[in-house]
């Protein structure tokens, strides 16, 4: 057993000795079947949109990925029959306030995002980009760079870490829990810390020596490292964790429920085959989008978030 398996069974095990954090949906929402996510509200208070609004989860350069994005947006414009359009978030918070003031139809909420989004904007995560086998997830890893002399966790005392935004699993939430539970490293006092805002940020200020070392999502990295914008001499990993679920998808709760449907048809019928999205994602393994629930493929990232106290609250 790993470090961090060690580390989360320690965590899981403490969560009943901790205050109970604000886990449930928001009030405005309803659950009468006990999944966890939004109910679909009264038909008068459900949505048809002419024009249907995509987010993928905030990147460094949005324009890249509103090109690997726009087959699949056509693919759901013809199953749909309305228009689509690529909307580029800037931050995990705008596009989760996006989708609450109904802004936001359709959307990618990275790993730690998703419980926040789908407790407060009604986000109904159905999907997730897999393999074949239907297998899907990624490792949160501890990057530095050759010089930094830092060789393993316990080197990172005095050094500058950067880290995505609190909402962030990978990017946040699971380091933290690693540094202060196993190592004793406690933020602010061993180690400085900067936010960069997004994995592809933190990535690139390791590879530039801006930041000592990250924590950060390794599939963004990979992606980084294939399209050549760092190469793997520039990074040094010295911890990887155990498989997260990666990227969720899904709609608002308000949609009507024909619409929803058609919207989860798209998903499943796309073909990836010489598509951009198999270009951008294919070589870590991707080829479809494969089914999930969140009540089931979400447990271990609640549980991480309940024995860190994380909120679910809607601010």
């Amino acid at each position: 057993m790993n470090k961090f398996c060690t580390v989360l069974s320690f965590l899981l095990s403490a969560v009943v000795l901790l205050p109970a954090p604000a886990l449930a949906l928001d009030a405005r929402f309803k659950d009468a079947n006990k999944d966890l996510i939004a109910d679909a509200p009264d038909a008068k208070d459900q949505v048809d949109p002419p024009v249907l609004v995509f987010a993928y989860t905030p990147v460094e350069d949005p324009a890249v990925y509103a090109k690997v994005w726009d087959g699949f947006l056509k693919h759901l414009e013809k199953v749909t029959g309305k228009r689509v359009q690529f909307f580029p978030v800037q931050s995990n918070a705008a596009q989760i306030e996006a989708m609450r003031a109904g802004r936001l139809h359709i959307a990618g909420f990275n790993t730690g995002s998703t419980p926040l989004a789908v407790n407060c904007s009604g986000f109904v995560p159905f999907s997730i980009m897999a393999g074949k086998d239907g297998q899907f997830g990624y490792e949160m890893e501890i990057i530095t760079h050759p010089t930094s002399g830092i060789k393993k966790i316990e080197d990172l005392k005095g050094k500058k870490v950067a880290f995505t935004s609190e909402t962030s699993n990978s990017g946040f939430k699971a380091p933290s829990a690693l540094l202060r539970s196993e190592y004793k490293l406690e933020a602010g006092k061993d180690y400085s810390t900067v936010f960069s805002g997004k994995h592809d940020n933190s990535i690139l200020g390791v590879a530039n020596k801006d930041y000592d070392a990250a924590a950060i999502a390794n599939e963004v990295m990979h992606r980084m490292m294939d399209r050549g914008v760092v190469k793997k001499e520039q990074i040094v990993t010295i911890y990887k964790s155990q498989t997260f679920p990666t990227t969720g998808y899904g709609t608002a709760y308000n949609l009507k429920p024909e619409l929803a449907k058609k919207i989860q048809e798209a998903f499943f019928s796309f073909p990836w085959a010489g598509s951009e999205l198999e270009k951008e994602f294919g070589k870590q393994g991707v080829s479809k989008f494969s089914p999930i629930t969140y009540v089931k493929d979400w447990e271990v990232v609640r549980k991480v978030d309940a024995a860190m106290s994380v909120s679910y609250a809607c601010k």
